[in-house]
């Protein structure tokens, strides 16, 4: 299991007025409703999607993007994105600030999420992350072969999965180092030649007359006050997505040349928006 990163410094007081409040329980409601009506919605359509498609899905990943897309115009937050998607077999990765990573990133694409096999017993998250199809692993290198195989039965049914290789979500405001792991699995001789790997940049621009790093959640931020703050806020910020050019995996070395690559295109792209951001601000 990843340590989870710290930032030094204390995170910023959360403070709701009674007019936030009114808008936590004004969103929070249309959000539930929206959540947990679909997912069971979700849940029928898959009895009947399961026995004939097995592991491919041709329904119910729309309904997961309907609620992604719709969560954003709930919560009141600008939405957009650019890059072209991905075609090929393969996975998207990408650099993680919070928990609403996983609902633009759904919002964009029907992608399938790589997790760690902790967030499946998790209430509530492990829920929405079963039934959405999420991928749960387990660091464990006595179970790489097995895992590998189950990377390689998703990407041939034709699924496009994500993963965020830093391990761990920040404040958004850096790029911590990939991991490699994950990579090794796309290098085995059923895959090497067919999968790609999409390196994609998810960037918060926080509400305004708020922290920069508004958006962010790491350590031992409480995900129920990050929630709260988020359904508060007046002016809601916005997130953006820029989705990179998509490079072959047989085009690499090994698993080190091709997480070196994606973290540079990443790195580069987050260092550039970040400074323009610094720049207006001034």
């Amino acid at each position: 299991m990843n340590p989870t990163w710290n930032s030094g410094s204390d995170p910023d007081p959360i403070r709701i007025g009674a007019l936030g409040w009114v808008r936590v329980i004004l969103r929070g409601t249309a959000l539930a409703v929206l959540v947990f009506g679909c997912l069971l919605l979700l849940l029928l359509i898959r009895l009947v999607e399961k026995p004939f498609f097995g592991l491919k899905r041709p329904l119910t990943p729309y309904i997961t993007q309907f609620v992604c897309r719709a969560a954003f115009r709930i919560l009141g937050m600008g939405f957009s994105t650019s890059g072209e998607l991905m075609i090929e077999h393969g996975a998207v990765v990408a650099n993680h600030s919070s928990w609403l990573d996983i609902f633009a990133l759904n919002a964009r694409k029907r992608v399938y999420f790589v997790s760690k096999s902790e967030v499946a017993s998790w209430p509530g998250i492990g829920w929405l992350a079963r039934a959405t199809g999420t991928v749960f692993i387990e660091r464990n290198p006595a179970r790489a072969r097995e895992q590998t195989q189950l990377f390689e039965q998703r990407l041939l049914a034709g699924h496009k999965l994500l993963f965020f290789p830093e391990g761990t979500s920040t404040d958004g405001f850096r790029i911590l180092p990939f991991k490699t792991t994950l990579f090794a699995a796309f290098f085995s001789d059923e895959l090497r030649n067919i999968a790609h790997i999409q390196p994609v940049n998810v960037i918060y621009h926080a509400p305004r007359g708020e922290p920069a790093r508004f958006y962010g959640w790491w350590g031992d931020m409480e995900f129920a006050e990050h929630l709260l703050k988020t359904l508060a806020v007046r002016r809601p910020g916005s997130v953006e997505l820029v989705y990179h050019p998509a490079v072959r995996v047989a085009d690499f070395a090994n698993r080190k040349a091709l997480a070196a690559h994606c973290e540079g295109v990443v790195r580069a792209c987050h260092d550039a928006r970040i400074t323009d951001q610094a720049t207006r601000i001034r």
